[in-house]
């Protein structure tokens, strides 16, 4: 006959031995973590994946700014004959297609991404927050460099300015992109509604038409307080300088270099603005 023996009855040989492994408390090893991502590969993806993405939407709102800065050229044509005057109207005019996507759209597009929990994702992702304002700051940028060519080319061709120095786009339009995108880009961060922020990037690009196409020398004192504190100011100063039979390379090196420093603190406040809004 067979007998079972209940597990409480069985012998000590058959219970681990004190001390070997499973006896003690379980311990939880924690998994390493995975390093974290660099800021030059994860901007690299963030300025792909928002390139590919507006590529669609955007493209026609390039046509528009295009034209629009054209428009007002040949309107300014039948006021102002050249020197430079002339200068200053074709500089703003090019800068002002970088202002219209790189200050207004970005300020739209962080708006609807705040109030529609897009912020959420992006916080999800493995990547530091510079590296998402830099890289969508950059993918609007690079849709401005069509149009600013084209309406500079069109303007030298309007007012018979020289296009020798028409190379000096290269610094001015990433220049100019960073500085008014990092500030499109803060205005529709810190918005509380994406009705605001949208607001905010019409006035700031009003204000790139009001006071970089019109002449400097025709603007009342105060005015010309507050185009100093634009940013594309200095990238229109410098375009409209190349523009001299002989430039003073000194100067336009000087604009460039102040473009380049609002540029770092307008993108440094929109890096901040980001992790406010993502927090919240």
């Amino acid at each position: 006959m067979t007998s079972i023996i209940p597990a409480r009855t069985a012998p000590s040989s058959a219970r681990p031995a004190p001390g070997t492994p499973g006896t003690g408390p379980a311990r939880t090893v924690s998994a390493p973590l995975a390093p974290r991502a660099r800021l030059l590969p994860s901007l690299a993806a963030v300025y792909r994946a928002q390139l590919s993405r507006a590529r669609v939407a955007r493209i026609p709102l390039l046509f528009v700014a295009t034209f629009q800065s054209v428009g007002i050229m040949i309107l300014m044509r039948g006021v102002v004959d050249g020197g430079a005057e002339a200068r200053a109207v074709v500089a703003g005019s090019s800068v002002l297609v970088v202002a219209f996507v790189a200050l207004n759209l970005l300020a739209q597009y962080f708006g609807q991404l705040r109030a529609g929990g897009g912020l959420d994702h992006y916080a999800t992702l493995p990547v530091p927050p510079a590296a998402v304002v830099l890289g969508a700051a950059a993918a609007y940028a690079s849709f401005t460099v069509p149009g600013t060519v084209f309406t500079a080319i069109t303007g030298s061709v309007l007012f018979q300015l020289p296009m020798t120095h028409l190379w000096v786009l290269v610094a001015v339009v990433p220049l100019s992109g960073a500085a008014l995108a990092g500030l499109g880009a803060a205005l529709g961060l810190l918005a509380p509604r994406p009705e605001l922020a949208t607001l905010l990037g019409q006035l700031g690009m009003s204000a790139a038409l009001l006071l970089g196409v019109l002449p400097a020398e025709r603007l009342p004192e105060p005015v010309g307080w507050a185009r100093d504190l634009l940013p594309s100011t200095y990238g229109v100063e410098a375009l409209a300088r190349s523009f001299d039979a002989r430039p003073d390379w000194g100067l336009i090196a000087f604009f460039l270099a102040i473009c380049a420093a609002v540029g770092v603190l307008s993108l440094a406040a929109a890096t901040w603005a980001y992790r406010r809004a993502a927090v919240r």
